[in-house]
């Protein structure tokens, strides 16, 4: 197994192994896929609703308009897609979520929005000559499999590691009774690193055996401590809804920091 070591800005030495051009592959062609159905939905609609406008009267120049939004729209849907996906999903897509992959940055972290913004915008030059002959070459050769948008953004695809199989604890009972489930908010972790980690971690063993009293001192302070960093608003919540927030963000977490490793 061609595995490589990243060491994070906290000093924590994570295993993780590349993935290659066949499994890189699939999950492009399952990506595109999902694209392709969307892209002739929206020409069929479009399709559609033009002829009606025609008929109606519409001008030719709003007609023109419409066309060139269409085609924007076409694009931002095929391109913000990665863009998107990667960012709000902790770096996979439909695809790499099939296949067991995912983009983090150089560093363990997740991908930033920038980070996924670059490597997606740089596809343009992966394409070329055509049908991404210099993406696929690129990942082919090189020690890492990385492609130009990846050496670019800071990046690598890697397998997903399986998480250690432990025995479900009475948080994680908890967790499944309130239905808390990491795909539930679009909340970012991409700053939260190991400290974040073992707060969370430290919080969430802890909180089923605290008093009332303190069981809400400490989850008012963690809240206002992380929330802003991870875009959840402070003000305005139930003491019920800041623990939520914060068990989402553990949950989040610890799909990234209890690999097997």
């Amino acid at each position: 197994m061609n595995e490589i070591e990243v060491k994070t800005p906290e000093y924590v030495s994570l295993q993780f192994e590349p993935a290659g051009l066949g499994s890189r592959s699939v999950a492009f062609i399952i990506d595109q896929a999902i694209l392709t159905v969307a892209s002739i939905i929206l020409v069929v609609i479009f399709m559609i609703i033009l002829p009606v406008l025609e008929a109606g009267g519409v001008p030719t120049a709003f007609a023109d308009i419409l066309l060139i939004l269409f085609f924007v729209l076409l694009f931002l849907m095929n391109w913000g897609y990665f863009v998107v996906y990667e960012f709000f999903s902790a770096g996979r897509t439909v695809g790499k979520m099939a296949i067991g992959i995912r983009v983090i940055q150089e560093n363990g972290h997740s991908i930033t929005l920038l980070s996924s913004f670059l490597r997606n915008l740089l596809r343009i030059i992966d394409a070329l000559p055509t049908s991404y002959l210099l993406g696929i070459l690129m990942i082919f050769l090189h020690p890492k499999h990385k492609r130009i948008g990846d050496l670019v953004a800071g990046t690598i695809v890697v397998h997903e590691k399986r998480k250690k199989a432990i025995k479900r604890t009475s948080i994680d009972i908890e967790i499944q009774k309130r239905k808390i489930q990491s795909s539930d908010q679009h909340v970012s972790i991409s700053s939260f690193g190991k400290k974040e980690w073992d707060l969370l971690k430290m919080y969430s063993e802890r909180l089923l055996h605290l008093q009332q009293e303190e069981r809400i001192h400490v989850t008012e302070q963690l809240a206002s401590k992380l929330f802003p960093k991870a875009g959840i608003p402070v003000e305005g919540k139930t003491h019920y809804e800041r623990e939520n927030g914060l068990l989402l963000l553990y949950v989040k977490m610890k799909e990234e920091w209890e690999f097997e490793l």
